[in-house]
């Protein structure tokens, strides 16, 4: 835990004197140099550090709950700005935006005080480099597993931050307080101050500041992979952020929060054991093919065998899965099998309950579907990984798990068990192939900076429209972009003239896209064709091949497409 605190500050004092930050450093100075106390530049950076803080840890899940756009936030720290630095220029209407903030804070908007108001906007505007820190820290509060750990290494990440900062807005406040003619004309310099505040605002909401934070030398990137990249570290952040990085792994995790110390089943196990009690089913936003929405529970489930499944719909690993249970469920239903879909969001799109209606109807999903929005279940079970399936028995005993895909002979056979116990006459097993690759894949591929790993080119901000070009030569399993394009975290958003390129290795490839608009694809140099992408976010199949492949796939995409990422087959 020392050490990823350690590794968050230090990243932070990286991001800071990073090129990301340019938009941000005139308010500092500008802040800086206005006076009202030598405080102030630490209520400005204060403020900033709450603010982005509780803004990467729950930000995200709570403009997803209100149904409001991500960069909503953002926007709001840009109009604080530009208020704040018209309220200095104008000095009428820094006397009404003073007005409400006076018992709290008696000075003038350019006082001492006030400095927190001033860092607050910064920090839903400040834009750092997405490194393993952040990236961590938001799927954090992204997926509800905000805690002690996670908002300790949040802080430390902005205060590292900061520092360069609050060393520019000293600087600048000894300066003019040095500078007698400026002293002379206080009233001048805070409009001066006001006008370059002004400016920033127009900098950030315009992003007439990416060339320069492109161009820039990639100094701050090559240290911050130094400080982060470590096989110890990265384990960190991935228990951080509750990624996994294999099946044992998640199983382990599981078995820690379910409280069953390590003893799970492997790949190899083959016979039932007793795990205790099984999880309840918490705080469900809303039940899919029961009678009339009415919510299931696991004791009223008593005297059946329950398969419990923790699924998301764009997932083509579940997806794969998804025939299986649906031939057990058809097959073993009236034999007393209760097959119960958790559907766990990976992405934003699947929060929304038409969008999860509509992909378990067209996925041919009849079997209960419980919307897990919350990841309170998810959380209950330990789950790590899409798919995963518990198997209970008849007494509410939790006997097998199954992380990830695959072996669905011996999770079938289980099944069979349980209910054999009880004298049913079964019929003849399922015969469903299994689709579980067994060839080596490139491994899943997110387009979003949070995910963005293998990846060649012109150089990503979070938040920014780049004009990308694609890197001259592409590695195998990476990923390179052309044209223009906005990267919002999760995903990334065509522009004009977009255009990605990818270098895999697999049979069939899938990627999940959102918006509308044309992709016209190209395989290995060759047009292959076009096709539309519309109606609610999901997962397309863009290659699909008789055997495995290496190539070179080139995706030409209109205007308003929003790429996920790929998966392989």
């Amino acid at each position: 835990m020392v050490v990823l605190l350690a590794v968050g500050f230090l990243a932070g004092i990286v991001t800071g004197l990073s090129p990301c930050v340019l938009p941000v450093v005139p308010v500092f100075a500008a802040g800086g140099a206005m006076g009202g106390g030598r405080w102030r530049p630490v209520g400005i950076v204060a403020g900033m550090v709450l603010t982005f803080s509780a803004v990467t840890l729950a930000g995200s899940s709570l403009l997803s709950f209100l149904g409001l756009p991500q960069d909503l936030l953002r926007d709001l720290g840009i109009a604080v700005l530009f208020v704040l630095g018209l309220s200095l220029v104008v000095p009428a209407l820094g006397y009404l935006v003073e007005r409400p903030f006076a018992r709290l804070t008696p000075k003038r908007v350019g006082g001492a005080r006030n400095g927190l108001l001033l860092g607050a906007s910064l920090g839903l505007v400040f834009v750092p480099c997405a490194g393993p820190v952040l990236a961590a820290i938001t799927v954090v509060g992204a997926t509800h597993r905000v805690g002690a750990e996670a908002v300790a290494v949040t802080l430390c990440y902005a205060a590292g931050a900061a520092i360069p900062l609050l060393l520019i807005a000293y600087l600048s406040r000894r300066a003019a307080a040095r500078a007698r003619s400026l002293r002379r004309r206080a009233p001048r310099v805070r409009q001066v101050a006001g006008a370059l505040i002004v400016a920033s605002a127009a900098l950030v909401f315009f992003g007439a500041a990416q060339p320069l934070q492109r161009d820039l030398p990639g100094y701050a990137s090559a240290l911050d992979t130094r400080i982060e990249g470590s096989a110890s570290i990265d384990s960190s952040l991935r228990q951080l952020s509750g990624e996994h990085a294999t099946p044992g792994t998640a199983t382990v995790a599981a078995s820690a929060s379910l409280g069953f110390g390590t003893d799970l089943p492997d790949a190899s196990n083959t016979t039932l054991t007793d795990y205790g009690t099984a999880p309840r089913l918490l705080k469900i936003a809303a039940w899919l093919n029961t009678p009339g929405g009415r919510p299931l529970s696991l004791a009223s489930l008593k005297g059946k065998v329950v398969l419990v499944d923790f699924w998301t719909y764009s997932c083509i690993n579940c997806q794969r899965a998804l025939p299986h249970l649906e031939a057990w469920y058809r097959e073993y239903s009236k034999y007393g099998l209760v097959v119960i879909g958790v559907h766990t969001p990976e992405f934003a799109f699947e929060r929304v309950i038409g969008n999860v209606r509509r992909a378990a109807r067209s996925l041919g999903v009849d079997y209960p579907v419980a919307v897990d929005n919350s990841y309170l279940t998810w959380e209950n079970y330990g789950t790590e990984e899409w798919p995963t399936e518990y198997l209970i028995d008849q007494t509410g005993q939790l006997r097998y798990i199954q992380a990830g895909e695959g072996d669905y002979g011996q999770t079938e056979t289980l099944v069979r068990d349980l209910l054999s116990a009880y004298g049913e006459r079964l019929p003849p097993r399922t015969d469903v192939p299994d689709l579980t690759p067994k060839e080596t894949t490139t491994s899943e591929t997110y387009l979003g900076i949070f995910g963005l790993q293998l990846y060649a080119g012109t150089h990503l901000v979070l938040g920014a429209t780049e004009n990308c070009v694609f890197a001259p030569v592409l590695p195998l399993n990476y990923v390179s972009f052309q044209g223009t394009w906005t990267n919002n975290g999760n995903y990334a958003l065509s522009r004009s003239r977009a255009a990605l390129r990818l270098h895999f290795q697999a049979k069939d490839v899938y990627l999940v896209l959102g918006g509308s608009g044309t992709v016209t694809e190209r395989l290995g140099g060759r047009l292959v064709g076009s096709f539309k992408v519309g109606g609610y976010p999901h997962l397309y199949a863009i290659v699909k091949g008789p055997r495995s492949t290496t190539a070179l796939l080139q995706l030409d995409m209109t205007s308003g497409i929003s790429a996920y990422d790929f998966t392989f087959g």
